[in-house]
C-alpha cells in the first residue's frame, strides 16, 4: 500500500502537534509532505528537522530567513507569506490536507486544496462558518471528501458510519460548559482572561479556549455541523455535559441513539478518525 501524502496547515498548534504524534506511529502509511506555521518558527524548525517534510511555510515573513538558514542544508524547501500558505496545498504529492489554522485563515488554502482534488481533514471550523455553502458545494463538485477533526463533529461522523440509510432525527452536540459553568451574572463580572484560558477538560489553543469559555464556540459548531452533515439548525441540539466523555451523539428516527465516548483528548479522536476513514476507504 502506497503512503498517503499529508500536509498540515498549522502544525505548531494544539491539533497540529497531536496529529504529528499520531502520524509518527504509522510511518508505513503516511508521508509528511508539507508543514506550515504562522509565526512559531522555532517549533516549525524543530518539527521539520524531526519529520523531514519536502516543504515548510512560515507565514510570518520576518521569520523566513531564520527558517531558511536552518533548513537549507537538510534539503527542505522553505517559503513564506500568505500566498505560499494558499499555494502549498496544490503540491502533487499531497493527498490530504489537515487544516488546523486559527480563524478564517484556513479558508483560501482549503478552497485551493479542494480545487486541486485534495481530501480535507478539517479542524478549522471558521472555514465552514464563513463559507459553508461554498465549501460543501465545491467539495461535491470536485469529488473531494471533508473529514471533520473537531471533537464533536468527528464523533458524529463516527456515529454515522454504517448508518447512512438510517434517517437522522437530530444531532446532539455536547458542551462542557467551560470554566464558568454555574457562575452567576454577578460572579461573571469579575472573571479574568487567565481564568477563561483554564478549560476544565480540553487542552486547546487560546482562541478556541476563550470561545469555549463564552460558549461562542458551541454556536460556531452548530453552524459547522449544519454544513458538514446537511442537517438544519433546528435539528441540532446542544447538551451541557461537564465530564466531556460523550463527545457527541446522533438520534435516529427510530428513537435509537448512537454516541461516541472517550477521554477528552484530540490525539485519541484523531486516531479514531484515522481508523474510521481507513475503514470507509
Amino acid at each position: 500500500m502506497s503512503k498517503k501524502g499529508i500536509a498540515i496547515l498549522g502544525s505548531t498548534g494544539s491539533i497540529g502537534t497531536q496529529a504529528l504524534e499520531v502520524i509518527e506511529q504509522f510511518p508505513e502509511k503516511f508521508e509528511l509532505v508539507a508543514l506550515t506555521a504562522n509565526r512559531n518558527a522555532d517549533l516549525l524548525i524543530e518539527q521539520a528537522l524531526k519529520y523531514k517534510p519536502n516543504t515548510v511555510v512560515i507565514v510570518d515573513e520576518s521569520q523566513y530567513q531564520k527558517v531558511k538558514d536552518t533548513l537549507w542544508e537538510h534539503d527542505i524547501k522553505v517559503y513564506a507569506g500568505v500566498d505560499s500558505l494558499n499555494q502549498v496545498v496544490e503540491m502533487t504529492e499531497i493527498e490530504t490536507v489537515l487544516t488546523a489554522t486559527v480563524g478564517y485563515s484556513g479558508l483560501l488554502p482549503t478552497i485551493n486544496a479542494i480545487n486541486a482534488g485534495k481530501n480535507i481533514a478539517l479542524a478549522n471550523k471558521e472555514t465552514l462558518v464563513v463559507a459553508g455553502e461554498i465549501i460543501t458545494k465545491l467539495a461535491q463538485e470536485k469529488g473531494v471528501n471533508i473529514y471533520p477533526v473537531d471533537s464533536e463533529h468527528s464523533a458524529i461522523f463516527q456515529c454515522l458510519a454504517g448508518n447512512f440509510d438510517n434517517k437522522i432525527e437530530k444531532l446532539i452536540l455536547t458542551a462542557s460548559g467551560g470554566p464558568f459553568r454555574g457562575k452567576s451574572l454577578e460572579e461573571l463580572k469579575s472573571v479574568t482572561r487567565e481564568q477563561a484560558l483554564k478549560h476544565p477538560n480540553w487542552d486547546m489553543g487560546a482562541k478556541i479556549t476563550i470561545d469555549s469559555a463564552s460558549l461562542m464556540n458551541k454556536g460556531l459548531e452548530v453552524i459547522e455541523a449544519k454544513w458538514l452533515f446537511g442537517i438544519p439548525a433546528n435539528k441540532i441540539e446542544v447538551v451541557v455535559h461537564p465530564q466531556s466523555i460523550v463527545h457527541s451523539a446522533v438520534q435516529f428516527e427510530d428513537s435509537s441513539i448512537l454516541a461516541q465516548m472517550g477521554i477528552p483528548s484530540m490525539k485519541v479522536l484523531i486516531e479514531q478518525l484515522r481508523e474510521q476513514v481507513q475503514n470507509i476507504e
